[in-house]
């Protein structure tokens, strides 16, 4: 029998790049180190406001480097010419990569091979694991399942008839380190971000709300201020553990209206259930932005929606000729 004299495919190597922007750093600065790594790779998937997942399985033959050498190459890139430091991680796959990072040390690589996949997720908390908030972490502690290596020991079918076909098969395929998605490169989507880091990790719901409050004005004054509407929101957490979870939203309507903004984000704020949760920092993006002329607002018969535009339009003005923090919400004075 003749054997074919193709060599193997390559094992699949995903670089996962996170940069630490400086606060207020524009979506410029992220589309200038999303330019870095076009350089290295041209599979790049931009994750904003501050990540990218790389496929450098191709590229490691082109530089004639392994992928930690690749990795270092970028993290100097960065900071020599943007002073960005970035945390780089490299597994087998797009989940594998992104947990990896988490668990990196601010400025440096990790790189997790297939060999040692099995062994590192296992003792892993299972709210580290892809997918999963704490709400599913708390049900899964529920039925016993407190690291990855627990809900990877439950069968299959049991999974599933907790918690549903497709959420239960794609706990099982993660917790035993599976993930078939690719990298998909695209261009930076239009979108507009602004974040809030805590002084110290915060349990207080009451500070996670002001904080949100905060972002969703600031958006907002950013968004009527360049004449875009945003149709959709993305809320990012950051926790204690550097762990982060992301939930997105379609607005009803294209808005750069504070008041929607906020009833948004407050929405997926009590999606994420962190009741309990130390959060380290949250990241607000506005995105699919468009031409505010180009948005539609639908008629509203409730008087206190146009009082609430009448007060924005005034609170701009004010702003404008007087700086950005001469009106604000009396939950944010002092902040």
């Amino acid at each position: 029998m003749e054997q074919s004299s193709r060599a193997p495919s390559p094992r699949r190597q995903i670089l996962h790049a996170r940069f630490h922007l400086p606060d207020g750093a524009d979506t410029g600065l992220y589309g200038q180190l999303l330019d870095l790594t076009a350089d290295i790779t041209p599979r790049v998937q931009p994750i904003p406001p501050d990540a990218a997942h790389l496929d450098i399985t191709g590229s490691l033959r082109y530089w004639q480097r392994d992928a930690e050498d690749l990795a270092a190459l970028l993290r100097l890139r960065t900071l020599a010419l943007h002073g960005v430091r970035t945390t780089c991680a490299v597994a087998p796959n797009r989940m594998l990569a992104t947990m990896t990072a988490a668990f990196t040390p601010l400025g440096e690589t990790t790189v997790l091979t297939e060999a040692e996949v099995t062994a590192w997720l296992r003792p892993r908390p299972v709210a580290a694991l892809y997918g999963v908030g704490p709400a599913t972490a708390a049900a899964l502690a529920k039925y016993g399942l407190h690291t990855i290596g627990d809900l990877a020991d439950a069968p299959l079918p049991t999974l599933t008839r907790l918690f549903g076909s497709a959420t239960g098969r794609a706990l099982h395929a993660h917790a035993h380190g599976d993930d078939l998605r690719s990298v998909e490169p695209r261009s930076l989507p239009r979108s507009m971000s602004a974040g809030h880091t805590f002084d110290a990790d915060c349990l207080d719901a009451d500070q996670h709300h002001r904080a949100l409050l905060g972002l969703a004005h600031r958006l907002g004054a950013r968004l009527r201020g360049e004449g875009q509407a945003a149709a959709g929101l993305t809320l990012t957490v950051r926790y204690a553990d550097r762990t982060t979870t992301t939930r997105s939203r379609a607005l009803t309507e294209p808005t750069h209206h504070t008041r929607p903004l906020t009833g948004a984000v407050y929405d997926l704020y009590r999606l994420l259930g962190l009741q309990r949760a130390r959060v380290r920092s949250f990241d607000l993006r506005a995105d699919a932005l468009r031409p505010a002329s180009e948005a539609r607002r639908q008629l509203s018969f409730d008087p206190a929606d146009d009082q609430a535009l009448a007060i924005e339009a005034a609170a701009d003005r004010a702003r404008a000729r007087y700086g950005p923090d001469a009106v604000k919400p009396a939950t944010l004075a002092g902040a």
